[in-house]
């Protein structure tokens, strides 16, 4: 393992030229589920500013997997081609570019953060939610539909398109959304999966409906491309879902041809208590990493350069994904790189001195 954050990482046949990743953070700004300028934008100033791997934020693989109207998606060729263009731009500018495909499951259909994030009824522009139980989230959203057997086999065939267009569109790795409460996360914890069938009832059971999901998407993808999965390690209620669970999934998940797992956690509920506070959620990362001998990627109040790079060089996780950081400071890899490592644009050479 190589001991500094700008080291490089190589997934597969993929090489990183850091270890620091743009953590994919929605940006509701799509158009029916089309890319806008605003993307156009953002995502290649984070590649600009010295990111490693930029990832393009969560991507519905149907239509009623957004979680709001302005949400990304790759549910067929004309949005995949518009997200190539992204991928060719991040690209362009020295990075890697991944996207994370996703469903929303019971936690679709609200309205965009900066309008109240509400649930939104068919008659406000929303749509009927779908998820392994019908439980709603909670107060306010409406009662999802229980997915039947049908219903679960196409959407497995819904991912395994979405990360075929992604190959097509040009990214050069697929994450795969199995956290923060949307449906993968859904059918993995008992809080929200009361299914008596083979989805459902022990966390084998439960584990049964992602894994097929991944196992499709690891199919979908060429074998020199890497795949991640992201994944809530905790609940953050007792007798949920826990790290141990996490562990065991993050196993059979390498045993599908998985590369890195990042350990998030959350979301399931809305009245979950997580311990935050820095770095409070890079001890899942170490514990899957060193438990399920798979490599890890850590995320969630990563501030300081310090603490970026223990984590790599403690043996922590492989690669460090950044969220409201990179908001704030895309050039923040560029400014903390050392002078051997940074791979500075020509035409900004003039605001970076080599010393």
């Amino acid at each position: 393992m190589a001991d500094t954050l700008f080291d490089e990482l190589h997934l597969r046949s993929l090489g990183l030229r850091n270890r620091v990743a743009l953590s994919p953070m929605c940006q509701y700004s799509a158009t029916d589920g089309l890319p806008t300028d605003w993307h156009f934008r953002h995502y290649p100033e984070r590649a600009i500013g010295g990111a490693g791997l930029v990832v393009v934020e969560a991507t519905a693989v149907l239509p009623e997997g957004r979680i709001t109207p302005g949400d990304l998606g790759i549910w067929d060729a004309e949005r995949a081609a518009a997200l190539g263009r992204i991928a060719r731009a991040i690209k362009a500018s020295g990075a890697a570019a991944g996207i994370q495909i996703a469903h929303a499951g019971r936690k679709a259909s609200t309205a965009v953060p900066w309008e109240g994030g509400a649930w939104l009824p068919p008659e406000k522009g929303g749509w009927a939610t779908v998820a392994p139980s019908a439980i709603a989230f909670g107060p306010g959203y409406a009662a999802p539909e229980a997915l039947d057997d049908e219903r679960i086999r196409s959407t497995v065939e819904a991912f395994a398109a979405a990360a075929r267009r992604a190959v097509d569109a040009g990214f050069d790795l697929v994450e795969l959304h199995s956290a923060h409460g949307y449906l993968l996360h859904q059918f993995l914890s008992p809080l929200s999966n009361a299914r008596r069938d083979r989805y459902g009832g022990d966390a084998a059971n439960r584990m049964r409906f992602p894994l097929e999901v991944a196992a499709a998407v690891r199919r979908a993808l060429p074998e020199a491309m890497p795949m991640l999965v992201r994944v809530s390690a905790t609940d953050w209620v007792e007798g949920a879902w826990d790290l141990e669970s996490s562990v065991d999934y993050a196993r059979e998940l390498k045993a599908i041809g998985v590369d890195l797992v990042e350990a998030s956690s959350g979301g399931i509920v809305p009245d979950a208590k997580p311990a935050i506070g820095p770095m409070y959620q890079a001890p899942f990362a170490r514990a899957i990493r060193a438990k399920a001998g798979i490599a890890t990627g850590a995320v969630g109040m990563i501030t300081d350069i310090g603490e970026a790079r223990s984590i790599v060089e403690g043996g922590t996780a492989d690669l460090v994904s950044f969220g409201r950081l990179l908001l704030r400071d895309p050039y923040w890899p560029l400014r903390n790189a050392p002078a051997e490592r940074r791979r500075t644009p020509s035409q900004y050479l003039r605001a970076f001195p080599s010393a």
